[in-house]
């Protein structure tokens, strides 16, 4: 009887081990804006405020330049950075830089930063704003996929970074790189991983995600864009946007046949954020005063235009996706360069702060602040290289807490910015710059 009551105790113990040890692991972040794209982490236990001498940092490690963010899986932090050899960075809207270096795909233990493998590559750049890779690892069970600034793409082996398939998108599809470089975020599911090309017919392309053999191709424009392919759910379909510098597009992700088109042209080509779906309808937004309210078709693929903007109303997004809560889109504005909130119904705009972005009152082009919904609150990281917690609603931007995890190190306009799209995983945010990536402990 002893014996049993011993193993019996054991076994409680050992169990109540095993779930407490699982619910410290909390959501991955295996892609850009989270494990559905929409910018929601669900994590519980998280601190309500900073402590006056900032948030724990659990771990610093080294990294060279790049734009993109971190992605987040199985326990390990994948991200993408250029080591620069020679040639000068020289930030130029209009102009290309042209570098030498080595582009590498870096995956590090997460819980200690320290480095597991590297996938690296020589690889000259021609690009403006040339401060390494855009565009943040996609991972999917043992594979991440991973889209460097000149167009090379990637499939490796999580476990080691083995190389299990690989394109060339200059080579392969003759296409130039855009000017500031491949943008779009892989984007897989089921069977297919989705890209953003460009050249004639195959502006968007579906390959086999194990074999990388080509699917389908679709669509043609003058440039590809910087868009990300998004999925949404619609009218009794599953459909694909692909938003280039001439349109809005949905397409059927099994064909790539088109459903619907909308024309959607941003100033200077820069087709950037996602589209942002509420209920029946489809926001999108650019820089050039551009921005629409599309109404979406509830009973088979289509849209028609709700409303367009008149440069007096909406919010015009580019570095950042903005993101839609309870009828109202909260966004940083390229052009004021501030965060706005503004009806989604008519564009209205409620109210706009500069908070989140430059931390100041002076307006400033391109203020960025990354949003990141959590329960009734919102963790904001600014250019500033702060990160923030905050409630926003239709009445206005109310902070609760801010700390500085890493320094502004790339320059844009005159002053210096980190751009880089953070994740929130294991109860932490990973952020980086071009020197290093910094797990903050979140954890209450």
């Amino acid at each position: 009887m002893m014996g049993n009551f011993r193993a019996m105790v054991i076994g409680l113990v050992v169990g109540f081990l095993i779930q407490g040890d699982r619910a410290t692991v909390g959501e991955d972040w295996p892609q850009w804006m989270g494990p559905r794209r929409d910018s929601h982490w669900n994590e519980t236990g998280l601190i309500e405020k900073f402590a006056p001498q900032g948030p724990k940092i659990k771990w610093r490690a080294p990294i060279a330049l790049g734009y993109a963010g971190p992605a987040v899986s199985q326990g390990r932090v994948f991200v993408m950075d250029y080591e620069h050899q020679s040639g000068e960075i020289a930030n130029n809207p209009g102009g290309r830089s042209e570098l030498e270096g080595k582009e590498r795909v870096i995956c590090l233990d997460g819980a200690t930063g320290k480095p597991l493998w590297k996938h690296e590559y020589t690889r000259k750049y021609a690009l403006s704003y040339a401060s390494g890779p855009r565009c943040t690892p996609t991972v999917e069970g043992d594979r991440v996929y991973a889209l460097g600034a000149e167009g090379n793409f990637w499939c490796l082996s999580a476990k080691d970074g083995k190389v299990l398939w690989s394109k060339d998108f200059g080579k392969e599809y003759k296409q130039e790189t855009p000017l500031w470089g491949y943008c779009a975020h892989p984007l897989v599911d089921d069977k297919n991983v989705y890209c953003v090309v460009g050249g004639e017919g195959c502006v968007a392309v579906a390959f086999d995600k194990l074999s990388g053999k080509e699917i389908w191709r679709a669509l043609s424009a003058p440039e590809p864009g910087y868009c990300p392919p998004t999925f949404i759910e619609h009218g009794g379909k599953r459909q694909l946007l692909i938003w280039h510098p001439e349109s809005l597009n949905s397409l059927d992700p099994r064909t790539g046949t088109p459903f619907w088109s909308v024309p959607v042209q941003p100033a200077y080509r820069m087709s950037i954020t996602a589209p942002r779906k509420s209920g029946d309808f489809l926001y999108v937004s650019g820089i050039g005063s551009v921005a629409l309210l599309l109404k979406l078709n509830g009973t088979q693929p289509g849209a028609e235009i709700e409303w367009k903007s008149d440069g007096q109303n909406a919010v015009y997004c580019a570095n950042a996706t903005p993101l839609i809560d309870e009828g109202v889109i909260y966004g940083a504005d390229c052009q004021v360069g501030c965060l706005m909130a503004v009806r989604l119904e008519d564009g209205k705009r409620l109210w706009q702060t500069f908070a989140p972005t430059s931390g100041s009152e002076r307006r400033v082009s391109h203020g960025t602040a990354h949003l990141v919904k959590n329960g009734d609150r919102y963790f904001i990281f600014s250019e500033t290289g702060d990160l923030i917690i905050a409630r926003l609603t239709p009445k206005g931007y109310d902070e609760i807490s801010r700390a500085h995890v890493v320094d502004p190190t790339a320059e844009c306009f005159g002053r210096n910015v980190v751009w880089a799209h953070p994740a929130f995983a294991q109860r932490c945010a990973f952020v980086r710059n071009d020197k290093e990536i910094v797990c903050v402990d979140l954890a209450r």
